[in-house]
């Protein structure tokens, strides 16, 4: 296995005291934890596919990401569908994702502008294990109280359309042509079975499978598969990785072996 370092993040919205599998300083108010290469060499390619965790204790900005083609075009390197993987919630926690109505994005730049566009975000009760499918347009946000584990493209934008009177800045303009203001629906979607092992999606950028004690079979177009153990170690040819710690798989998935449940991301980039 290749370890990824965990680059951990402060944020206002952050944690204190996260869970210690994650060897961070409990005096830290801790937003997010990224896993990437410590060690790339100058000229290798980076991961097309990024890991995350995030927790909140409030609600995070509304936003939106462009899609690869947008993303090009603007000179970007990729644009950025996202799936979340709600590990933990609070009572009373919730995540928002879509709208509530079909509407147009001057309707929906309007309403950022004016601040009512809360009401028109498509709130939700967040469970725990709930699995949700964020594709690039899609306005989203999620509120206090959660856990989330995080698989996205590996690009680092984001347009900002509300962020409740914080002092950042906001990206109306860049949104205009990006956001697809509607409710959210996805076939991805679901609420997993924690004891079973199953692919979540397999999509143009990446895939996703849960697993419980073994993996399940994955598509052959898999790559770059990263590995995070959830509630237990888990073990492959004699190598042990921990909870809190990512790694990419250099052997067979079909290998693994644990007494809990894993989560496996991998990149399609090259399918």
């Amino acid at each position: 296995m290749q370890r990824l370092a965990a680059r951990i993040i402060d944020k206002p919205w952050g944690r204190r005291g996260i869970d210690p599998r994650f060897g961070a300083d409990p005096a830290r108010q801790i937003g997010e934890i990224w896993f990437e290469q410590a060690d790339r060499a100058e000229g290798q390619r980076p991961l097309d596919v990024l890991a995350k965790y995030l927790f909140t204790t409030e609600r995070l900005s509304i936003q939106v990401h462009p899609d690869e083609e947008t993303a090009h075009a603007r000179g970007l390197p990729h644009g950025k569908d996202e799936c979340w993987l709600v590990i933990d919630v609070e009572p009373g926690a919730e995540l928002g994702i879509g709208t509530r109505t079909i509407m147009s994005a001057e309707e929906l730049l309007d309403s950022a502008l004016d601040g009512t566009i809360e009401r028109h975000i498509d709130w939700r009760a967040a469970r725990r294990g709930q699995f949700i499918y964020n594709s690039a347009g899609t306005v989203h946000a999620l509120g206090a109280g959660l856990t989330v584990l995080e698989v996205q493209q590996s690009a680092d934008v984001t347009y900002r359309l509300f962020d409740y009177g914080r002092p950042r800045d906001l990206h109306l303009a860049e949104s205009r042509d990006v956001v697809v203001p509607r409710p959210h629906a996805h076939p991805a979607d679901r609420q997993i079975d924690e004891a079973a092992s199953a692919v979540l999606v397999d999509g143009r950028f990446f895939g996703v499978a849960w697993c419980h004690g073994v993996a399940p079979p994955l598509p052959s177009s898999a790559t770059s598969i990263q590995l995070l153990p959830i509630d237990a170690p888990v073990e492959i040819e004699g190598e042990q990785l921990l909870p809190g710690q990512c790694a990419i798989l250099d052997g067979d998935p079909t290998m693994l072996r644990s007494s809990g449940a894993f989560v496996l991301a991998w990149s399609n980039a090259s399918a």
